[in-house]
């Protein structure tokens, strides 16, 4: 479809593609990894055609079509979102227009008859073209991509220049995908996402008919939907069968191998000098001493990617805050005419770690600043826990630097005596090495800024963190060392994330945000997604597997096997003909397969029925020291202080029967997979 010939690209002294041959097939969804500043989206530029190559040639089939989304800067007024998204079928609306302007012409008694058969000629012709490429369908295409990317049929009126930045880009992204390009090219497409909407584009893309090249920070998205990923390194670009996880394993394989090569030619030269060195004035050597010279001039160094340190980073110590962390009663929050919340009511306890999920606009930003204390409610109280210490991460956070102060001051500042030490390697981390801990913050990028946010929040004492979008601008490396710092947090964690591999692994309950609700689903995201699949709410049982096939599953993530190894579908039927010897072997195989399949599913149950135990074994101590308390003489002179103990009781207790439906419903499930066996 589209390929590299010999192609060269610097800036300045720089080069970041050094005589690249490379090419992308038909139908072909490749993933651009690398790091940063490497040149992955001057590449893309130049597939569109934007830049030009210094030297070498891009080669495009004629009829080439490219679509190519930005990280940002694209903007759209004087149009409704609707007619913004129409233009993707321009010429199809032309031909309908020209349809239209035939249907006048023949019904007006001023066009001669003797020009109706040419005009149904050509209304034939236009009608089987508009008919074929899907014309009649033109409304529908459109609802349907821009609900999958979150606008509201109420959106589709209102005028582009209304919308935010964000949502801009959320505009542009459903042109390109209306108009099928036969080239997509998307950088960072999932950065202006929620959940639910790139949770659609993974689908999307998953079924897209053309190429795709795209960048994203995202793995769980590239592991979704690329079939291949392109690393882009040392000036060159080095093709992996397979999605994300594999290129990290093939990837780093091929690195031991490349050091090892690395030291074994520099142990070689090494000793070629050393005779040389030692030889070079006895005459009797002479001849020795030119030819080891000549083999050295002829030696190409190995080039290895510099090796960048895995940091393990552990949080200032602070004291435990109490068994409540926040309680939030009857909260109303509205701006005008639009109600955010309505009558929430929620209680944090301490250790949970919660993701708030839902669409963008519905109150996600404004639910954590009312945890965090910087907006207040309409009405309602928010009460804070005993020795609550909380650091709150905001999506604004970079613009809140100080940028008279240089990277490093700006981390030293109000950090603990104790963490100073390990400021180098935080910010090593984070992608600040050298001088660049000692540039002011107010002239590092947007990117920049963020991972310098990100990495003063680390180094400050907290028992809860709050934390707005904390990944925005990171590199996969530096969300590596946030998430490993994160997974390692003692304390309370709220999250709000658009990254469904950072929020499958931190989050282990889930707040729904929308409607002016907050709901909360006790588990993991993808159980929270198999709820709402279900059409299951937080307090009812989970379905039993009465009355379906002996196959039925629990809840699988989209894409194949669940994250967790569980099966992804029924087995496969045994083939009723006879078999080859080598139909045998694979038959046998495939037998072999399905029974690890199988085993690897009943061990994944045997985890979570154990992982529900304790948590209801958990909740069951917390309900027995609550009856304690109630129990007290005295307990209810203070009626205030006993109904906040008795409605935290009575909560427990609908939590606790709750999980112990789910785990009759998958003790039932076990037992079905074991009789399968």
């Amino acid at each position: 479809m589209i390929q590299l010939s010999d192609l060269t690209k610097s800036f300045g002294d720089r080069t970041l593609l050094d005589h690249v041959t490379w090419q992308i097939g038909d139908g072909e969804r490749v993933g651009l990894c690398g790091p940063n500043g490497a040149g992955k989206t001057t590449l893309l530029k130049m597939l569109a055609a934007i830049d030009e190559p210094d030297s070498g040639a891009i080669i495009r089939p004629s009829n080439l079509t490219i679509g190519y989304l930005p990280q940002d800067g694209l903007s759209h007024s004087g149009r409704t979102v609707f007619e913004e998204a129409s233009s993707a079928f321009q010429p199809l609306l032309d031909m309908r227009a020209e349809m239209h302007d035939i249907e006048h012409r023949l019904a007006d008694p001023d066009v001669p008859e003797s020009d109706h058969d040419a005009m149904l000629s050509r209304y034939s012709d236009l009608q089987d073209r508009f008919r074929l490429d899907e014309g009649y369908n033109i409304d529908l295409r459109i609802a349907a991509v821009l609900r999958g990317l979150g606008f509201s049929p109420e959106d589709s009126s209102r005028p582009c220049e209304t919308f935010s930045g964000g949502w801009q880009m959320r505009i542009a992204l459903a042109k390109l995908l209306l108009g099928r390009p036969n080239l997509l090219l998307l950088d960072e497409p999932t950065n202006h996402l929620d959940l639910d909407a790139r949770n659609w584009l993974e689908e999307y893309l998953g079924g897209y008919p053309f190429a795709v090249i795209l960048v994203s920070h995202d793995r769980y998205f590239l592991d979704a939907v690329v079939t291949r990923i392109t690393d882009l390194n040392l000036r060159k670009l080095t093709d992996y069968v397979g999605n994300y996880s594999k290129y990290v394993e093939q990837r780093d394989a091929m690195l031991d191998r490349l050091r090892q090569a690395k030291r074994e030619q520099d142990e070689e030269v090494a000793r070629v000098k050393m005779f040389i060195d030692r030889f070079r004035y006895q005459a009797t050597k002479a001849a020795q001493v030119q030819s080891r010279i000549k083999l050295l001039e002829k030696v190409v160094p190995i080039e290895v990617p510099p090796e960048r340190k895995r940091i393990r980073f552990t949080f200032p110590t602070c004291a435990k805050s109490g068994r409540t962390v926040f309680e939030l009663k009857h909260l109303r929050k509205a701006y005008g005419d639009l109600t955010v919340f309505k009558d929430v009511t929620l209680h944090i306890e301490r250790g949970d770690r919660i993701a708030l999920v839902g669409p963008n606009g519905a109150g996600k930003s404004t639910l954590m600043r009312m945890f965090s204390g910087e907006e207040a409610p309409d009405a309602g109280t928010r009460t804070v826990g005993h020795q609550v210490v909380t650091e709150y991460f905001a999506q604004d956070e970079a613009i809140r630097l100080d940028p008279a102060l240089t990277v490093y001051e700006t981390l030293a500042v109000g950090s603990p005596n104790d963490m100073v030490p390990a400021i180098r390697t935080i910010l090593g981390g984070f992608l600040f090495s050298g001088d660049d801990v000692y540039k002011k913050a107010g002239v590092l990028s947007g990117g920049e800024r963020t991972r310098l946010a990100v990495a003063r929040m680390l180094l400050r004492p907290s028992n809860t963190l709050l934390l707005d979008e904390p990944t925005n601008h990171l590199d996969l490396d530096s969300k590596d060392v946030l998430l490993d710092a994160l997974e390692d947090y003692g304390g309370t964690l709220i999250i709000v994330s658009h990254d469904r591999y950072f929020v499958e692994r931190l989050a282990t309950k889930i707040i729904e945000i929308g409607r002016g609700e907050a709901v909360v689903y006790p588990g993991t995201y993808a159980e929270f997604l198999w709820s709402k699949a279900q059409g299951s709410t937080p307090n009812a049982q989970l379905p039993t597997p009465k009355g379906k096939t002996p196959n039925a599953q629990l809840p699988t993530p989209k894409g194949g096997s669940d994250r967790s190894g569980g099966p992804s579908g029924p087995p496969k039927a045994a083939n009723p003909k006879p078999l080859s010897p080598k139909d045998d072997r694979e038959d046998r195989k495939r037998v072999e397969a399905e029974r690890k399949k199988k085993q690897r599913a009943a061990e994944t149950l045997q985890k979570r029925i154990s992982d529900l135990e304790v948590r209801i074994a958990e909740r069951e101590a917390r309900v027995k020291e609550l009856e304690e308390a109630m129990s007290a003489p005295g307990f209810y002179d203070d009626r205030d202080a006993s109904k906040q103990l008795i409605d935290r009781h009575q909560a427990l207790m609908w939590e606790v029967g709750d999980l112990i439906g789910q785990w009759e419903a998958l003790q039932e499930h076990a037992a079905e997979h074991a009789s399968e066996s």
